[in-house]
């Protein structure tokens, strides 16, 4: 016996979709709401640590995952300057049968993990909203676009950072902005180009590309938040990111070539943290992924936080026989140390790389990957 049913999840990102796939693997019945009228993926590449890959494995999806992204271990480290000398590399693995990190695409992530959920019978309805939600103690009723839609026993807000869940049930924590912003572009990737590169130095807080597949990567530069920078076109964004990678040779020099031929799909976004604090549910409705906390990017975390929840919360329904607090208490316990120390280790290395103390940066990454190294 499981503690619920039927849930309704409002989202259809990362978490919303990991938390539908193994929901209807064990059972339940899963119904799947979001927003977008077709499945997208918004963004270039993304970095997954292995505590990700992990959740991925769980779900059965890590083969096709595998083979869509690039795996890899270790991480070099170059300065700026035209020749990009390496000045370190680190092939630490980061134990057990996976690889230490991967890059893939956004929008093929996004179609794996939607295949899987609808293959473990989730149904995913786009174009539908969730406007209203009641929870009458022993369920939940929803409405979508303002339109009584069904009961059910638990509601997940996986519905992003303006989570309209979260606002709902009073949850008044929202993300706030950090003074940082970030170009990303997907790009050819030059067949040196092995794993995630940084390079610490120059005019951005930070630069650095992370390979997604055979013959794609995607890649970053960091700098102070502009919110100018929203209103340029692609051919605008292309020519500002192109000027503000002038200081970084080596690979660089191919990117730029790309930018340059209008071949990279370029983004713009601005760095922000937030974590909401105990209990993440209110009653029958919790919130969980970037509805319940961000970070910055600079540890690679933000995803695999977000599928860790996902996880421990369909683990915990599917191994009890009720929705009381006791299971929260568990869900809980097992999710805010993790999430708190990433989106505090995160933010704090994103800070000393702003203030160029590059030096400290090391202690930083390495205290939160231990903090994520065992099972969620």
């Amino acid at each position: 016996m499981t503690a619920v049913t039927t849930v309704a999840i409002a989202g259809g990102g990362v978490s919303a979709l990991a938390a539908a796939t193994a929901l209807a693997q064990r059972g339940i019945a899963v119904d799947v709401f979001e927003t977008t009228p077709e499945l997208r993926a918004l963004g270039s590449g993304i970095s997954l640590q292995q505590n990700a890959l992990r959740v991925f494995r769980e779900l059965g999806a890590w083969d096709d995952i595998r083979d869509a992204g690039f795996a890899f271990d270790g991480l070099t480290l170059r300065a700026p300057g035209p020749d990009a000398p390496i000045i370190a590399q680190m092939n630490e693995h980061g134990g057990g049968e996976l690889p230490s990190a991967m890059g893939i695409a956004r929008p093929r992530l996004a179609e794996i993990l939607y295949a899987h959920a609808v293959a473990a019978g989730a149904r995913v309805r786009f174009g539908t909203t969730v406007t209203g939600a009641h929870d009458d103690g022993d369920a939940v009723r929803i409405e979508i676009d303002g339109t009584p839609a069904g009961v059910y026993d638990l509601l997940i807000g996986a519905d992003g950072l303006h989570s309209a869940v979260r606002a709902a049930i009073g949850i008044d924590t929202v993300p706030e902005h950090i003074g940082m912003g970030i170009w990303r572009a997907f790009v050819s990737r030059p067949a040196d180009v092995a794993t995630t590169e940084l390079y610490y130095g120059g005019p951005s807080y930070i630069a650095g590309y992370t390979p997604t597949g055979e013959s794609s990567m995607y890649a970053f530069l960091v700098g102070e938040a502009d919110s100018a920078f929203f209103d340029l076109s692609q051919d605008e964004a292309r020519r500002t990111m192109h000027a503000l990678s002038l200081a970084y040779g080596g690979p660089w020099d191919q990117v730029r070539a790309d930018l340059e031929r209008g071949e990279a799909a370029v983004n713009y976004t601005w760095f922000t943290r937030h974590l909401v604090a105990a209990p993440w549910n209110r009653g029958r409705i919790v919130v969980i992924g970037d509805a319940a906390h961000s970070c910055p990017p600079t540890i690679a975390q933000g995803a695999a936080q977000a599928l860790e929840d996902a996880l421990v919360l369909a683990e915990l329904l599917g191994e009890r026989d009720a929705l009381d607090q006791e299971l929260w208490d568990a869900f809980h316990a097992r999710r805010l140390p993790r999430a708190s120390a990433v989106v505090d280790g995160s933010v704090e290395l994103a800070l000393l790389q702003r203030d160029g103390e590059h030096q400290r940066s090391a202690e930083v990454i390495g205290r939160v990957a231990a903090s994520v190294a065992g099972t969620a």
